[in-house]
């Protein structure tokens, strides 16, 4: 029998979440951005809306009441982003549940942002809670950037309706779902006052909260997509970098100090827009606020959602083809950010904690707390040929595998995966052991029930958190350290 190690996934320094989908683009499925980036990240943030009882509903709001002349990206009834389809319409199936059960498969939590009718009774919230309990360690950030004036729900209620609608939320939800954290996305701090914007208005919201958060762009194009961006226009900002950072950690500080608790903080929207500051500027400010991160002795930051992965304007790792919206135009930012997203600071820590034999029972908690098994092969030099066989009920299964930083995917059902890729962009450059880490979140996105009960109606139990496999065999590896057939030797 081959030897194994059981390994542990821990969280990063700092994780990264990454943008999905918005008013502003449509979802990209997660292959295709493992595939460019060559990693998962911590969690994927997807944008919906939930106004249940509103006319129009539930059509996206640029459907339902199409502007003549445009007038605003937020001058709707209720928010432009894809309507929620659970709830009261109980689509399961449909969005955003379809792209959540994806991000799981592939080992990614959910950040879901819910802009919510704030007048809806308890009954609603607890309809969305049942709905989303099956999803493990989901994060759910709600009513977002709620001491602002451009969202729907501002103009429907007062900062202290709004701030005693989010404390609601937060005890429904941690009754009925008690897996899923939620986000309290308000004001940060100002340096005049010293303060956090309306501070004493949402205190109770904060300390309700188990995650706080702010939004700030780096520059921002906020007339998009009504105007282009123009020298001497007033539709559009950039801001200092380090002035960003500053207020960001001050925010966290702040917080700490008027409450009393000590709380994740998180970015839940980070980047600079390439329409203010052109493609170039755009991927060194971002730069300079990460390594600045890097640098930072606190670690105030347990996490920061980049906005977005492929973007209709330029907010975007990738733009949009205007010939096809399921073509990405890559821009200077992608390379900059999956440099920042391999570097250890940013990344999930694997650790060896010793030998184990089959069969394994491996849980899978999240992104930031899952067991797996470690395989070693012992290389001269780079390889030509790297693959994994999963053969008889390994091919049904569903795993993710890490090989030197490197992530790859296998579906139930595919029976090989190539890792070449690994070594096309990180080629070994003397004999190595490589380790090749295997970890199994579930096949379908959901956790469920050991008892085999309905997830939707089960009861709390320790399943709400972790997910279980069985794993009796170990995949074959084949790793070729020269060609199959050479005549002559051609490279160097």
């Amino acid at each position: 029998m081959e030897t194994i190690n059981k390994v542990l996934l821990k969280g990063a320094d700092c994780a990264l979440d990454l943008g999905d989908g918005s008013e502003r683009a449509l979802y990209v499925n997660q292959d295709y951005i493992l595939r460019k980036l060559g990693k998962i990240h911590r969690g994927i943030s997807l944008m919906y809306t939930y106004y249940p009882n509103d006319k129009g509903w539930p059509k996206r709001a640029s459907i339902a009441f199409p502007q003549k002349d445009f007038s605003g990206a937020w001058n709707y009834p209720y928010e432009d982003y894809f309507p929620y389809r659970g709830g009261v319409e109980g689509l399961r199936d449909d969005e955003p549940f379809k792209f959540m059960k994806e991000i799981r498969a592939h080992g990614q939590d959910v950040v879901l942002t819910l802009t919510i009718d704030p007048s809806l009774t308890d009954d609603y919230l607890v309809t969305l809670a049942e709905d989303l309990r099956p999803y493990g360690r989901l994060l759910i950030r709600i009513n977002h950037e709620c001491t602002g004036t451009w969202f729907c729900f501002n103009k429907r209620a007062s900062y202290e309706e709004l701030a005693a609608f989010f404390v609601r939320c937060c005890k429904v939800f941690h009754k009925h779902a008690p897996n899923i954290k939620l986000i309290l996305c308000a004001g940060m701090w100002d340096k005049e006052t010293g303060k956090v914007e309306m501070e004493d208005v949402f205190l109770e919201a904060f300390k309700e909260a188990d995650i706080w958060s702010g939004d700030r762009y780096l520059s921002l194009h906020f007339g998009w997509p009504g105007d282009v961006a123009l020298k001497g226009g007033n539709s559009f900002y950039s801001a200092d970098v380090d002035e960003v950072y500053d207020v960001g950690k001050n925010t966290w500080k702040r917080l700490k100090e008027i409450t009393g608790q000590n709380k994740p903080m998180v970015l839940s929207e980070l980047n600079a827009d390439g329409d203010v500051s052109g493609p170039f500027e755009q991927a060194a400010m971002m730069k300079h606020f990460l390594e600045r991160l890097q640098n930072d002795k606190d670690h105030w930051l347990s996490a920061l959602t980049m906005y977005q992965f492929r973007d209709d304007g330029r907010l975007g790792l990738e733009i949009t083809d205007p010939n096809n919206s399921e073509v990405g135009i890559e821009q200077p930012l992608m390379t900059m950010y999956k440099e920042q997203l391999h570097k250890p600071f940013f990344s999930s820590k694997i650790e060896s904690v010793g030998k184990v034999e089959l069969p394994l029972n491996l849980r899978w908690g999240g992104s930031e707390d899952s067991e797996g098994f470690e395989m070693k092969v012992s290389l001269k030099q780079n390889p030509h040929f790297a693959e994994i066989y999963f053969e008889n009920e390994l091919e049904k299964m569903n795993f993710l595998v890490e090989v030197e930083g490197y992530w790859f995917y296998k579906k139930p059902g595919v029976k090989c995966i190539d890792l070449m890729t690994c070594f096309f962009e990180k080629p070994l450059k003397k004999p190595s052991d490589i380790k090749i880490r295997f970890f199994t979140p579930p096949s379908d996105g959901m956790n469920h029930p050991f008892d085999g009960k309905d997830p939707y109606k089960a009861e709390s139990g320790p399943w709400l958190t972790d997910y279980y496999t069985e794993i009796k065999s170990l995949p074959r590896l084949r790793f070729e350290e020269e060609p199959v057939l050479m005549l002559k030797k051609y490279t160097k």
